[in-house]
């Protein structure tokens, strides 16, 4: 590696989450703070909602046959 073009690596920078949880990674920088982390992310924390997925197609379908021209008339 070229001395002068890469950044300064930080192998132990520390991450800091809106929640309070901090860890440790490798990074470029020394501090980082984050707004949401897999402690408190909906995903990692079980909180996740499910979206009705088929009832919005099923709503776009129906808005769309209702948009598009008759034909034969």
């Amino acid at each position: 590696m070229k001395t002068e073009t890469h950044p300064t690596y930080f192998p132990s920078a520390k991450v800091t989450c809106a929640c309070g949880n901090s860890f440790t990674v490798g990074s470029t920088k020394e501090k980082i703070e984050v707004e949401i982390c897999s402690q408190c992310h909906p995903f990692y924390t079980g909180n996740e909602k499910i979206l009705d997925t088929a009832g919005r197609v099923e709503k776009f379908k129906q808005r769309r046959a209702k948009a598009s021209p008759k034909k034969g008339k």
